[in-house]
């Protein structure tokens, strides 16, 4: 099989890795900033190996569920996990607005310490265990990929901002 389809984002953020980190491994930071423009509600985040985070994403009246298994937590450096759409019972499930969307994506974060107060993070999104069908439609995604995740980190950078003027 040919090399799977792979969404890279990088961005280098004006904080110290710890926080970064922080940023990322904190319910009520990570909150603040992940799903932009929705409210997002973190019903657990265990940040170890095997541990869950079971996120819910409200939009108006509705909700999306969002269930993540970390397989490595390398503290300030990795975080790899396995995040897939879920059921308000946290069972993973299709993406009931795009049916072909991978139910299961591989996602390793990486901080890497630039001088003494920057961190350049870069982040992975790979569908995982994915039919052809829900690759096609990764792929097709991809190049508006960069409009979520670009607004989730403009917001980190925010919050990052706000954290080192404290």
């Amino acid at each position: 099989m040919s090399q799977l389809p792979t969404y890279i984002l990088e961005r280098v953020f004006d904080a110290p890795r710890p926080l970064v980190w922080k940023a990322w491994t904190d319910p009520q930071l990570l909150s603040r900033w992940y799903g932009p423009n929705v409210e997002t509600v973190i019903h657990k985040l265990d940040v170890t190996q095997g541990g869950l985070w079971l996120n819910e994403m409200k939009m108006g009246q509705s909700s999306g569920y969002h269930k993540t298994e970390f397989t490595e937590v390398l503290e300030p450096e990795k975080l790899v996990c396995l995040m897939s759409n879920a059921d308000a019972d946290w069972n993973v499930t299709a993406n009931p607005m795009m049916p072909d969307w991978p139910k299961t994506l591989l996602t390793v974060v990486t901080f890497q310490e630039v001088g003494k107060n920057r961190t350049a993070l870069r982040l992975e999104w790979t569908p995982h265990n994915a039919s052809p069908a829900e690759i096609a439609c990764f792929e097709n995604a991809m190049e508006n990929m960069g409009k979520g995740w670009g607004a989730g980190m403009e917001h980190l950078a925010r919050v990052l901002a706000e954290l080192a003027d404290a």
